[in-house]
Formats: C-alpha cells, sequence, structure tokens
C-alpha cells in the first residue's frame, strides 16, 4: 500500500480547483473564471487498490501585494515543504512567461519528485513544448534523463482526459504507507470555509468580473436550528461603499439570485435546508485586518 500527500501548484486559472473536483468525483472547492478563486488549502482523499492520495488545492502563484496575498503564498510555501509529490499544473493554452518560470524555479528547489499536468490539451491551439523547455532549462538535463525527478502528462481536467495516467505516475512516486484519512472521508474542509466559499463562488459568478479581489465572506453564525434547517448568517465584505450597491444589485437582485443558488448548492452538500441571512458591508481595509483574516480562515 501507499499513500501520500500530493500539493497541486500552479498559477491561477489553471484548472487545480477542476482537476481536483474531477479526482474527488464531486465537488470540494469552488469554481469561476475569476482570478485567485481559492484562498485556501482545500484536501481531497483519493482512495483505491493501490492506496490513498491526499491531494491539496492551493491558491494561485502570483505576486504578494496586502497580507491576504502574504497568507496565501505561505499557505502555498508550506504545502510544497509537506507534500510527498508536487503536481505542477499548467495551462497549455498559455505561453509560460515570468510567473510560471518562478513557479519552476521554487518547484526545482523543493526535495519531493514532480509530475507536471499540462492541463487543457482538449483545446487545440498549445504551447507544450514551451513547457517542457522551461523545465528541461530549469534541471539541466533533458526529461528523458530526469524521469525520477520530473513526468510530463498531457490532460484534461475538464474532460477527465489521462487523469488515470495522472494518478499512476503519481502513485509510481508516493512512499509506502497506511492510509492517512479514514476510507470514507473524502475531504476535511472545515464547515464555515465551506460554506464561505460557496456563497462567494456565486456572487462571483454573478457578479462575473465587476469585483474580481475585492470581495469577501464572512461567515459569522452557524446555528443548527433543528434536525433539517441550518441559519447561517454571512458579511460580504466589499472595499468601498460604491462597491455594496453593485453587489446587492437594483432592488437587491444580485444578491438575492447568488443566495439563492447558494442555497440550493448547500442544500444539496450537506442533505438539509439553510436559511441564508447575506449582508454587504464594507471593511476597506479588510485584505490588511489580520484579526479579520483569522476569522474568515485565512490566517492560521
Amino acid at each position: 500500500m501507499k499513500s501520500g500527500i500530493v500539493a497541486i501548484i500552479g498559477r491561477p486559472n489553471v484548472g487545480k480547483s477542476t482537476l481536483l473536483n474531477h479526482l474527488a468525483g464531486e465537488k470540494v472547492a469552488i469554481v469561476s473564471p475569476v482570478p485567485q478563486t481559492t484562498r485556501h488549502q482545500i484536501r481531497a482523499v483519493f482512495n483505491d487498490a493501490r492506496g490513498q492520495i491526499v491531494f491539496c488545492d492551493t491558491p494561485g502563484l502570483h505576486t504578494s501585494r496586502h497580507a491576504l496575498d502574504r497568507a496565501m503564498i505561505s499557505l502555498v510555501n508550506d504545502t510544497v515543504e509537506g507534500a510527498d509529490v508536487l503536481l505542477h499544473l499548467v495551462d497549455v493554452t498559455r505561453h509560460v512567461g515570468d510567473e510560471e518560470t518562478k513557479a519552476i524555479q521554487r518547484l526545482c528547489a523543493a526535495r519531493a519528485p514532480v509530475v507536471l499536468g499540462l492541463n487543457k490539451v482538449d483545446i487545440p491551439v498549445h504551447y507544450i513544448p514551451e513547457y517542457l523547455a522551461a523545465w528541461e532549462s530549469a534541471i539541466g538535463r533533458s526529461l528523458n534523463e530526469a524521469t525520477d525527478r520530473l513526468m510530463p502528462v498531457p490532460v484534461s481536467a475538464l474532460k477527465g482526459t489521462n487523469v488515470d495516467k495522472l494518478v499512476d505516475e503519481i502513485f509510481a512516486r508516493l512512499p509506502e504507507g497506511g492510509p492517512l484519512y479514514p476510507a470514507d472521508v473524502l475531504t476535511d474542509f472545515p464547515r464555515q470555509l465551506a460554506i464561505q466559499d460557496v456563497i462567494r463562488e456565486k456572487l462571483l459568478l454573478v457578479l462575473k468580473e465587476e469585483l474580481p479581489f475585492s470581495l469577501a465572506v464572512h461567515v459569522e453564525e452557524i446555528t443548527d436550528r433543528s434536525q433539517r434547517l441550518t441559519y447561517v448568517k454571512a458579511a460580504v465584505l466589499v472595499e468601498r461603499e460604491t462597491q455594496k450597491a453593485i453587489v446587492i444589485g437594483r432592488g437587491g437582485a444580485v444578491l438575492k439570485k447568488a443566495g439563492e443558488s447558494a442555497r440550493k448548492e448547500l442544500q444539496q452538500i450537506y442533505g438539509r435546508k439553510f436559511f441564508l441571512d447575506l449582508w454587504v458591508k464594507c471593511e476597506n481595509k479588510w485584505k490588511e485586518d489580520k484579526d479579520l483574516l483569522k476569522k474568515m480562515g485565512y490566517l492560521v
């Protein structure tokens, strides 16, 4: 039997959460077209006859600008150092660029072997040779000579193409050992953080790119009022007063639509009814407020 922790690393919007959900067999991480949607480390447990893999989704690697960014980068670094295998997921429809070069340098410095997931191969236009050349330059030898250090696998996280091959290569590099989680555990993501993420995902999908990174959700209260009903009070945080009207929408339409969508998904996830009490609050420095960031689970 084999088991271990696999960190999914990559720049924003390369498909890390989509891949995690595919591997888990159901939705455990929020997905949206907005960059830096993932802000937490989200773990999904994969079991088969060979053993157990604990996949860790991480925030996209990016330049730090404030306390929230620094917390996210610190989380990525800690995850890299604690992983048994690193899964470097890249979007082959985009050129390599400076962000990817820095990611490769960071992963080269780590002790763990790397599986390179060349994602979105279902899209005709791609730059796979660029990524292979960037890695060969970083490790100083051809990939044929470095299969112990790096293994490239073309995949489509969205369609599931070659994901089985990806899992095969990961198992080949894991250490022997017993399971880290019971077989019936899918994820250990706390309920408060999961609810916050579901609400935030629905807001991002309704708002699209109007508020890509200046929006957060803080669940202030969760009360199981009966065996079938959970009450949730949550503040939607924005940075400027002018943004409140955008999030609320005319006659409350935006907040109502996002809340209704979030309520339905939460009911499906937890198998019980939810009442969401949402309100919009202006906190112009929430990304630098360490106490608030701790309450929202971004700082530990």
